[in-house]
């Protein structure tokens, strides 16, 4: 009988620790499809502006309408708005459509901007409504129907798009017509605020220089972003149209899209820079909402890609797509089991088991820093510098497992929430939007000092394979549950 309960006690440490062996192994499957392809699509790149400049004119340029939804954006509207309006691109083809569902001041900021565009020649339409139904994907529904444009760029308001965005972008929508979205790349203003965003910089990095392009290059699903795009109307009405029961909109009308029949492009040589959350609390806002949202659209769409005829590799590599974000709990259940295990189980006594473990675990503890560290030396000259943020990253992305599990569980249970914002500081931040107090943070420093205990125990028994990721976990959870109270205070100081 205690041999049957210390088994079972086992087997709940290594399944978990076997997923996460799973989503490890895919990160080298994109690595993999990434470079395989990357100097073909380079190559098709090139043959679609140079066929798009012998074939059309500025004349031949169709009516683009430029998206920018607002909701209590005061330190960065003025900057997108004047960005947008500043793209190289015909005035009389080319209309600005502000969806500000703004409460603040942010409206009369707007409408001072919108004035001052409009006299120099600018097109631009200020749309409001109330209420605030269905969010950010609300307001993107309400502006399209306003107008009959077939094409849609779209930027969220801490954004700054180049000037040469749309002569970017059209030219893939005019070539291939069964290309439903085009997606650039995202930058950062402010990546080198803080070790915290340098952190976020690596990660975004990774995930828009290697996981987007292998999924868009390689015949599999993409998302777009939720910014930084230009979409076709006819692929965003045959997708189904914006829809709000999930949080990632964006997500949700990629994948709907594509199940319709339309195509993604990926601009990996196309940067549009954006701000980074300075605040941990900001950061695990923004993480929740993805988290959550995420896991919302695998449970909606999961069933239509397996009944889809796309291919057992798009199906497979779509269940990792959108179930990323199960890593957390993952993580969180192997922080808390890890002290049972030890103490309960006699396996401790054989080697051989927590080699395998350990094994496991390092495989898929450092695929993302591979990734990573790959993304740094395709898009930077330093390439070492901001390296040097990589055991942060991998503290960070540990600490934040208890605010994305619990993300993960509202989603799996139905729980509804509002689309949050991520307040963003802006060049100049004059107005400072407060945050909830994190409760959770509590519970994160607790956790952490459990790790601490766990940790010692297994040095103590001279263990010392799986130690590093206790100590891991334990510095993950104590430092971001510290630093969400430290922020959150310092916070509260310039907003009360």
């Amino acid at each position: 009988m205690k041999e049957a309960f210390e088994l079972i006690l086992l087997a709940t440490y290594i399944v978990p620790a076997g997923i996460l062996l799973l989503f490890g192994i895919n990160l080298y499957t994109m690595l993999v499809l990434f470079f395989r392809r990357r100097k073909q699509i380079a190559s098709e790149i090139e043959d679609i502006r140079s066929t798009f400049h012998e074939r059309f004119t500025v004349n031949d340029l169709p009516h683009v309408v430029t998206q920018i939804p607002v909701y209590n954006e005061y330190n960065v509207v003025k900057r997108i708005m004047y960005a947008a309006a500043n793209m190289d691109y015909p005035l009389e083809k080319h209309t600005l459509q502000i969806l500000d569902d703004s409460t603040d001041d942010t409206c009369r900021l707007i409408d001072e901007v919108a004035e001052s565009l409009k006299r120099k020649g600018h097109r631009i339409e200020v749309i409001r409504r109330a209420p605030r139904i269905g969010f950010k994907a609300g307001a993107l529904e309400n502006g399209m129907q306003k107008t009959d444009a077939e094409y849609f760029a779209i930027f969220d308001a801490d954004f700054v798009p180049p000037k040469d965005f749309l002569k970017q972008t059209i030219p893939v929508m005019m070539l291939r017509p069964k290309v439903g979205i085009v997606q650039a790349r995202w930058g950062h203003l402010n990546a080198n605020r803080s070790l915290l965003t340098q952190a976020q910089a690596i990660g975004i990095d990774g995930h828009f220089a290697i996981e987007q392009p292998a999924r868009a290059w390689n015949k599999l699903f993409m998302n777009f972003n939720g910014t930084a795009g230009l979409w076709r109307r006819r692929a965003i009405e045959e997708g189904g149209g914006w829809q709000h029961d999930t949080l990632t909109e964006d997500m949700d009308l990629s994948y709907r899209s594509q199940l319709a029949g339309w195509k993604p492009f990926f601009l990996w040589d196309h940067e549009v820079p954006a701000e980074l959350p300075e605040s941990i609390n900001a950061f695990k806002s923004q993480q929740f909402r993805w988290a959550k949202g995420s896991i919302q659209t695998a449970i909606k769409l999961l069933p239509r890609v397996f009944k889809s005829d796309h291919s057992l590799l798009a199906k497979i590599q779509s269940v990792f797509h959108m179930t990323h974000y199960l890593i957390h709990p993952v993580m969180l259940w192997l922080s808390i089991m890890a002290l049972p295990v030890f103490v309960l189980t006699r396996f401790r006594h054989h080697p051989a088991t927590f080699t395998t473990l350990f094994g496991i675990i390092f495989i898929s503890a450092i695929s993302p820093s591979i990734l990573y560290s790959a993304s740094q030396f395709l898009l930077h000259k330093q390439r070492w510098k901001r390296l040097r943020c990589l055991p942060y990253l991998s503290t960070m992305g540990v600490g934040i497992a208890i605010s994305n599990s619990r993300a993960v569980f509202e989603a799996i249970v139905g729980k509804s929430s509002e689309f949050v914002r991520t307040p963003k500081r802006g060049d100049n931040p004059i107005v400072k939007y407060a945050i909830k107090m994190p409760y959770w943070a509590i519970i994160e420093i607790v956790l952490g000092i459990y790790c601490f205990i766990s940790f010692y125990y297994y040095l103590h028994f001279r263990e010392y394979l799986i130690g590093p990721f206790l100590f891991l976990y334990a510095c993950g959870f104590t430092s971001v549950g510290l630093l969400s109270l430290i922020h959150t205070f310092v916070e509260y100081r310039h907003t009360r």
